[in-house]
């Protein structure tokens, strides 16, 4: 049988004679490592893909790899740069298409190669998480005796997708997401290379800083994007790339959002006052532009932990615990399924009862200490557990409250220089009422009263 290669040289021909054929993503492939965008720290000198590309034989010949990481981070370019350097033979295989079957024929025909000219075998095989476990068997003996050089891709979690046997005889490789500027490189290149665009539209700033919004890492995104909005720019007759031509051709409108000026700290101010206010649909509001805009999510779920204790503290002592909650799942999960998790923080802690007394109470606490109202700890409260201690009196006359009846026992704890007051005021609202009753019950018995 014919070994399935979508790198196959009809295609690699019709794309040369008729590149405008080929979508922007795939004309501007990198061809060299030297011009793959991010990943550099996968990239080294003596880096296993470096090798591996360099042909490494002998001895310390590189091993399989599996190269894991989200859409668009350049796992089938990798695979497409080592395919025009290997010199032996490159085959590529889909897990959505293929099965054990072409596997075999592609291990056949590597032993047979290997035999009879030795030249070695490079298998790319894409969406490998899609094999069931006796398919990804089937890789085994290739992979341990070397008949093949396995590059695998996955974009789901290699630990829980593909079996241990496997993992343990490849070099896992993460793959993160494109840094903006990574993004940006990519545009401004797509946009003057002959292979792209060859400067037939120039990009503006804020398109540019649209698109790199909206692509969210993903490289192969952002080209596509890019090569909507140049079509529709050309045929309109404009030369420039606007925001406007932009917005209309990804039907996405552009955020007014700076991550890192005024917009960021408006924004995110104007969500905490939101929540503050018990206003439940400006909250929301507030929250989506920090989404749509490519906000952190660790940012706005850590804003809502402080909004939990600073605005609503013990009217409703499980407006912290959510908040937390939701920072660990986010932390998890990433976009875009983290939008739903914060939503339901951001919701529960704008309807929830407010209070800002623990906010005021530390605060209160903290300023006298500032000004010199610390003093002595009462003797009583001393520790009295190492030798000579009670002889300093540490420890005489305190009472053990749980010794009395109520669990309370009327004596100081305050410095002198602070006795008697009260910086924890609580409110009556929501579920601070019963602390508020517990605090003036409990002061009235420490006064004994």
């Amino acid at each position: 049988m014919d070994e399935p290669d979508l790198f196959t040289h009809a295609a690699e021909e019709r794309q040369n004679a008729e590149p405008g054929r080929a979508p922007l993503a795939v004309r501007m492939r990198p061809r060299t490592l030297d011009e793959v965008a991010g990943q550099q720290q996968l990239l080294k000198e003596g880096s296993p893909l470096r090798r591996l590309v360099a042909g490494a034989k002998g001895p310390a010949a590189t091993s399989s790899v599996i190269l894991w990481g989200p859409p668009g981070t350049g796992k089938t370019t990798l695979a497409h740069v080592i395919s025009q350097a290997v010199e032996g033979r490159f085959v590529e295989l889909s897990a959505i298409t293929h099965g054990v079957k072409e596997v075999r024929a592609v291990i056949d025909g590597a032993r047979r190669a290997v035999g009879m000219t030795g030249r070695e075998t490079v298998l790319f095989l894409d969406e490998i998480h899609r094999f069931s476990k006796a398919q990804q068997d089937s890789l085994l003996p290739a992979v341990e005796n070397r008949w093949v050089t396995l590059i695998a891709a996955t974009t789901e979690n290699p630990y829980f997708s593909i079996i241990s046997p496997l993992l343990s005889r490849s070099l896992l490789l993460t793959l993160e997401s494109l840094t903006d500027e990574d993004v940006r490189t990519l545009l401004r290149r797509a946009t003057t290379d002959e292979r792209g665009l060859a400067g037939s539209v120039e990009l503006s700033e804020d398109a540019e800083d649209h698109l790199v919004r909206l692509a969210g890492g993903d490289a192969r995104r952002a080209l596509t994007m890019l090569e909507a909005a140049a079509g529709a720019a050309l045929e309109q007759g404009g030369g420039v790339l606007t925001l406007a031509a932009t917005e209309t051709a990804v039907n996405r409108a552009a955020v007014r959002y700076d991550r890192d000026g005024d917009q960021h700290y408006d924004v995110a101010s104007a969500l905490i006052k939101s929540i503050r206010g018990s206003d439940v649909d400006a909250t929301l509001h507030y929250l989506a532009r920090m989404i749509e805009a490519g906000e952190d999510p660790r940012f706005i779920a850590r804003r809502l932990m402080i909004s939990a204790s600073e605005d609503i503290g013990l009217a409703d002592p499980t407006a912290l615990p959510t908040a937390v909650a939701a920072a660990q799942a986010v932390a998890l999960i990433g976009f875009p399924e983290a939008r739903i998790i914060l939503s339901q923080a951001a919701i529960a802690l704008a309807l929830a009862p407010k209070s800002n007394a623990a906010y005021l109470a530390i605060d209160a606490a903290l300023a006298d200490v500032r000004q010199g109202l610390a003093g002595a700890v009462p003797a009583h409260l001393r520790d009295a557990h190492y030798g000579g201690a009670k002889k300093l009196g540490h420890g005489k006359g305190y009472q053990y409250p749980h010794d009395l009846p109520e669990g309370i026992a009327a004596q100081q704890y305050a410095p002198d220089a602070v006795h008697g007051k009260e910086y924890y005021r609580p409110t009556r609202r929501g579920g601070e009422a019963r602390y508020a009753e517990i605090a003036e019950w409990t002061r009235a018995r420490l006064k004994g009263e």
